[in-house]
């Protein structure tokens, strides 16, 4: 079959018209789209950071500034901390801040696919490196160039952060652009697409409750969380500013919360803790959303704080409920074992998620910020595992009690005698196992065809 230049050939024998960049090399398409990312993420950003700098005319820092601000934001987003000479390192950064840079990097993924004339899922992994390895040197150089005086990222971890970043959001992108959400689930066995489906069903009801307990706690703490934003006297542009920057840390808060409700709880300075049973604080910035933060052990009803720990039990059994309406085939033996993996990919989530919405904010006393990423992990395996392992257990069984899977074989009707003695069955030993007897035009061989 002759193929024109331009036309490519998918699986089923369609054609389907490439863009013009399908000539293109892919390494030269990810190159492209890696700087496109990058020049509209800063793009974005910039405006903000001048917006700031108006704001604020004596701050002292000019064009340049703005520029260098820009590009650390920009790193932000990517969770790359700096270092603030004579103040210490900055490392607790915005989660909220991350959806900048994957939201254009998808996009970049979808496009390498297009421009390149992929169209098969083996090539998903070629287009992702071919995006991933000149952005990482893009977020390199960028952490060179806004290095200052007054504060310098980390070009490695800018590297490693943007590389990683790149891959998963651009090939998740490049995957998307190939085939639909339905055909890249299927990719998975059934087993392990169930185990999926309860995880995330269960960190679904944990974030939901993070976030109706960060929204309660601001709705009761809404005095103090307007004297603090008076308190900064932002005017009408800073006053904005704050507000895009405090949505930016909401999910940090949302995790947060998650945390409290698991009974780690997490931490704002050394020697502080943040529970359901207590809370010991010292001095706080001046952070309108910190004001959301509980003051001390009685601030918190005893319902309330039972409510908030019985939650990580409620998220696992409605994953275990997920995970046996998802699974292939009932099996009472092991529902409650895949019910406990489902609660360990739980946990594992959550300590991923608790690590980076921590980090230093400075030196002395605020080096420690946020969760502990393995108590929140541990205590949300247990927690979360057995609860799924119990739901699961519970309704596989009600779902057998009600579905018998061996019904219509062990008890199916045996015949009586004089069925059988009217009825034979001819067995073919020589027969072909691979003949589809399940094939309705197949004729089935008669018993004189037997040998």
């Amino acid at each position: 079959m002759t193929v024109s230049p331009g036309i490519g050939v998918r699986p089923g024998g369609t054609q389907a018209r490439q863009l013009p960049g399908g000539a293109r090399p892919l390494v030269v398409t990810g190159a492209i789209a890696a700087g496109t990312v990058s020049v509209s993420g800063l793009g974005v950003l910039t405006p903000f950071v001048l917006a700031g700098w108006i704001a604020a005319p004596r701050s002292g820092a000019g064009l340049m500034g703005v520029l260098r601000t820009a590009s650390l934001l920009w790193l932000a987003a990517h969770h790359v901390g700096f270092a603030l000479h004579g103040t210490g390192r900055i490392g607790m950064l915005p989660l909220g801040l991350v959806l900048v840079p994957g939201a254009l990097l998808w996009a970049g993924g979808r496009w390498v696919v297009r421009a390149g004339g992929l169209s098969r899922l083996t090539e998903v992994g070629y287009a992702a490196l071919a995006l991933a390895a000149p952005y990482a040197a893009i977020s390199g150089a960028l952490a060179l160039a806004s290095g200052s005086r007054a504060a310098s990222p980390s070009p490695v971890q800018a590297v490693v952060a943007g590389f990683l970043l790149a891959f998963v959001a651009g090939g998740l992108g490049a995957a998307r652009a190939v085939a639909p959400w339905g055909r890249l689930a299927r990719l998975l066995p059934p087993r392990p697409r169930s185990v999926v489906l309860g995880t995330v069903g269960s960190l679904a009801v944990l974030g939901a409750g993070g976030a109706v307990l960060v929204g309660a706690s601001i709705a009761a703490h809404q005095t103090e969380f307007a004297r603090l934003t008076s308190a900064l006297a932002p005017g009408w542009m800073g006053a904005g500013l704050l507000l895009l920057i405090q949505l930016a840390y909401v999910p940090n808060a949302v995790t947060w919360a998650v945390c409290y409700c698991l009974g780690p709880g997490f931490a704002f300075g050394i020697h502080t803790v943040v529970a359901p049973t207590g809370s010991a604080l010292g001095p706080l910035p001046l952070f309108p959303l910190l004001a959301a933060l509980p003051s001390g052990g009685g601030s918190v009803p005893a319902w309330a704080a039972a409510g908030m720990l019985a939650l990580p039990y409620v998220a696992g059994a409605f994953g275990g409920v997920l995970l046996v309406r998802a699974a292939p085939a009932p099996a009472f033996e092991i529902a409650p074992l895949w019910g406990f993996v489902c609660g360990v990919g739980t946990g594992v989530v959550l300590a991923v998620l608790a690590a980076f919405s921590g980090g230093p904010l400075g030196s002395a006393r605020l080096v420690t910020v946020g969760p502990s990423a393995w108590q929140t992990g541990l205590v949300a395996v247990l927690e979360d595992g057995v609860a799924a392992a119990v739901a699961a257990g519970v309704a596989n069984w009600l779902f057998l009690r009600r579905n018998p899977p061996a019904a219509g074989v062990t008890e199916s009707r045996q015949p009586s005698g004089e069925e059988q003695a009217d009825h034979h069955i001819y067995l073919d030993p020589w027969a072909d196992p691979g003949d589809d007897w399940d094939d309705p035009e197949a004729v089935p061989p008669s018993p004189s065809d037997l040998p």
